[in-house]
């Protein structure tokens, strides 16, 4: 999640003038029949038609019979940047939300007269909101606080109603070798108040190229991850210019739950392209020999 702040709170949207294309692939619990498998791609950028950057993101994922679709468009607005060099962002995203199942259920004792399974196929939709505060002084630290579903719109021909889920980042870089070696540390935690999650992230990125270090997520899962990340040579010729930043992450998690016997751990990959492409017009002159 550290490789893209937005993707988890619309107020990180639009950190620099780039243009940031994000795709993630995680496939969890392998081997495990029904295990988890989920595809995310998030797109967010600054716009010069308004004030602040526009987010878009496109959520996919498959856990046994279940499969969830989500689409995001965000918008998030940025203050002045306060003394102390940090910016202070705000942010809001309106999501539509799409869950279908097929009855095809597993049980020991049986089905049929459990009135509470239902027995058909169903699908259904809500539309919602979510909120994004977030905080950044670049290079240094971040910090925020982001709420999913905060309406809780019930989906429409299904008895659910998405849990109102919080999301608290936060992280600090350290230099270990002015900037050719960075110790970076992040934490993000998510709640619905009735189940937490905790992820703890430490790296370190060397000659702001090459990185790896390991996340633990509490009483759940282990994983070492690694990637890469490189500015392509900007270009500018007086009339284009552009800018280029190419991610790439792998990680691989372990199991540390008694699950950890039914599947052989959780591969995912992460790649990100972050562009900016100028023209400037060229101003033609004409001069009239009578006047030189």
């Amino acid at each position: 999640w550290f490789n893209d702040l937005a993707a988890f709170n619309i107020g990180a949207a639009g950190e620099d003038d780039l243009t940031h294309v994000s795709a993630w692939y995680r496939d969890q619990w392998v081997n495990f029949n029904g295990g988890p498998v989920t595809t995310l791609l998030n797109v967010h950028s600054n716009v010069d038609f308004i004030p602040g950057a526009l987010g878009l993101q496109l959520y996919q994922d498959e856990i046994g019979q279940e499969s969830n679709t989500m689409v995001k468009l965000g918008y998030a607005y940025r203050l002045a940047p306060l003394s102390n060099g940090a910016e202070l962002s705000f942010g809001l995203n309106v999501s539509l939300f799409s869950k279908s199942y097929n009855a095809e259920w597993i049980a020991v004792d049986g089905v049929e007269n459990d009135p509470a399974i239902p027995t058909l196929n169903g699908s259904g939709t809500s539309t919602d909101v979510d909120l994004g505060v977030f905080l950044r002084k670049p290079n240094e630290y971040y910090a925020g606080i982001s709420m999913t579903h905060v309406a809780e719109v019930q989906m429409s021909s299904l008895s659910i109603v998405p849990a109102r889920t919080f999301y608290f980042m936060g992280g600090y870089d350290y230099p270990l070798s002015g900037n050719d070696l960075v110790l970076r540390s992040n934490v993000l935690a998510k709640t619905d108040l009735a189940y937490a999650a905790i992820d703890v992230n430490v790296n370190v990125l060397w000659n702001d190229f090459v990185w790896g270090g390991l996340t633990y997520r509490v009483g759940d899962a282990l994983a070492p991850s690694a990637g890469v990340q490189k500015a392509l040579a900007p270009q500018n010729d007086g009339i284009r210019s552009s800018e280029q930043v190419i991610k790439v992450g792998y990680a691989y998690g372990t199991t540390l739950s008694p699950l950890s016997a039914y599947n052989s751990g959780s591969h995912e990959v992460f790649l990100s392209y972050a562009f900016k492409f100028e023209t400037t017009p060229v101003q033609n002159k004409y001069a009239n020999p009578r006047f030189l």
